[in-house]
């Protein structure tokens, strides 16, 4: 079970798990383990919730990863 912030810093590590997400989100997002608010926040593509839900309020997703650096 990965937390959001976990599964948005693999997302932009890992190319297999990225390319996946990109052809289906929804069993991505479900297999991770968010919960239904997480889900439903990245489903969406709801950044003010994800802001919430990661705790990183000032919006910056920083993970120490550059995003599609595979």
């Amino acid at each position: 079970m990965l937390t959001l912030l976990d599964l948005m810093r693999k997302l932009a590590s890992d190319a297999a798990l990225a390319a996946e997400y990109e052809k289906d989100p929804a069993a991505v997002v479900s297999r991770a383990g968010l919960t239904d608010e997480e889900q439903k926040a990245m489903l969406a593509k709801d950044y003010a919730s994800i802001k919430k839900l990661t705790g990183l309020s000032d919006g910056q997703f920083a993970t120490n990863h550059i995003v599609k650096a595979y």
